[in-house]
């Protein structure tokens, strides 16, 4: 047997060995079905899974054009690994019985078994455990997709699937249990996650960071940026995503609430309001609308440079600067650092995690959300405090989890592909595809 089958046997023999073990009692009910909590979760959980083919697009319109088919399917394998996994034990792991608030007991909810059409009294009260099971799965699923934009170009597909396994049982799984099950241990400590900004975006962020780290930069990155694949791939992406981000976060009141619909609004002014900033910014700069900063907003657009070297421009007059700004097409400047996040999924997903953190020990709200905590600024300064420690925390344990993790599928199957297939390009080495019509 191939060593790279070797983690799904082993889910495999799990699977064998959950169906002879005794079934757990039944959880305690909660209130009747509500229709409009059901409909309403049906259609978010369908946005939400939405978005990770919304992702295959962002990613692969941004990658070169050897390596569209691959990033693409990247994205797309993950629902179908991460699904399975889910019911077979993930699902288990992450809302199953507490075991010290760090991890649900692999037993309670073992293939599924007792996920039903009754609700449940502590996860969802007001519609099907396997409606909030499934829900709860979308979100387990574009996680590992998010990472993947760290190491695109360069990483051998059957290697990834074995890291996105591990990285959802290891890490995910726990950290979604330690945060949103009522017994998990940051949830007993006050932290606030309404919708995956710690157990999405920060363990995605910094599993990128460990995987950029461990997988090293690309054999041909060079100081000439390499040209998107295709712009209109990112638009369409970006749509896809602004879409399913309405049943990412109003999905997470877990009810057709006024609490949803506020989320829903929050959700469509913030990203409206940062493509403007985005726009204004870069024009006040004297830089032309491009479609992939608008759409993207992504870090490097900070420091783009023109063709002359940054000493060089700081001398000229500050009107000659602009005029050359209009005039002459921009690119990003070089970085100096040898680490290679390909899509910049740290700086996004990471940065934007741990401030997000910060920002709801800072602003969350009672008025807003009555089952949540006052933040610093409406008096809460305990909430803050545990949010920047929680913060440290998290960052810490994932890092250095996803390190081992990635160290371990190495020696499972080689992360890296050889010089020569990165070079030919991912989807011809790893899936005999290609773009082009030769």
């Amino acid at each position: 047997m191939s060593r790279a089958l070797i983690p799904f046997a082993a889910v495999a023999v799990l699977s064998v060995v959950g169906a002879l073990a005794p079934v757990p009692a039944p959880a305690a009910a909660g209130a009747p079905v509500n229709s409009g909590d059901v409909a309403w979760m049906l259609t978010a959980a369908a946005l939400v899974l939405l978005m990770t083919p919304g992702l295959s697009f962002f990613y692969g319109g941004m990658v070169r054009t050897k390596n569209v088919i691959s990033t693409m399917l990247q994205s797309f394998i993950a629902m179908a690994v991460v699904s399975v996994l889910w019911v077979t034990v993930g699902f288990s792991l992450a809302f199953g019985d507490s075991i010290g608030g760090i991890i649900g007991n692999p037993a309670t909810y073992f293939l599924f078994r007792g996920v039903g059409g009754a609700t449940n009294a502590a996860l969802s009260p007001t519609v099907p455990l396997a409606l909030f099971a499934l829900f709860q799965l979308k979100f387990a699923i574009i996680t590992p997709a998010l990472v993947s934009g760290s190491f695109a170009e360069r990483v051998r597909f059957s290697s990834y699937m074995i890291f996105i396994a591990l990285f959802t049982l290891v890490i995910y799984c726990p950290l979604a249990h330690a945060t949103w099950h009522p017994d998990g241990i940051l949830r007993r400590w006050g932290v606030l996650d309404f919708a995956g900004g710690t157990v999405v975006h920060m363990s995605a962020g910094f599993a990128a960071l460990a995987g950029a780290v461990v997988l090293g930069p690309r054999r041909d990155r060079s100081r000439q940026p390499h040209p998107p694949a295709n712009i209109p791939y990112v638009l369409l992406g970006t749509g896809l995503l602004w879409f399913g981000w309405f049943g990412f976060n109003a999905g997470s009141a877990l009810a057709a609430s006024p609490l949803a619909a506020h989320a829903f609004m929050t959700t469509h002014m913030a990203s409206a309001a940062a493509m403007l900033a985005w726009l204004l910014f870069d024009g006040v700069r004297g830089l032309k609308p491009s479609a992939l900063g608008r759409a993207s907003a992504r870090w490097w657009a900070w420091w783009r440079s023109r063709r002359r070297g940054l000493r060089e421009r700081r001398r000229q007059p500050l009107h000659r600067r602009r005029v050359q700004r209009r005039r002459q097409p921009g690119r990003p400047l070089a970085s100096k650092s040898s680490l290679d996040d390909t899509l910049d999924v740290f700086p996004c997903h990471g940065v934007g995690g741990m401030f997000g953190m910060l920002c709801t020990g800072l602003f969350a709200s009672t008025a807003v959300n009555a089952g949540g905590a006052n933040g610093l600024l409406y008096g809460g300064s305990a909430l803050f405090l545990h949010h920047v420690a929680a913060m440290i925390a998290v960052a810490g344990l994932v890092f250095s989890l996803s390190y081992f993790l990635y160290k371990l599928t190495d020696l499972i199957s080689p992360l890296r592909v050889d010089a020569a297939d990165e070079g030919a390009g991912l989807d011809l080495s790893q899936h005999g595809e290609s773009l082009s019509a030769d």
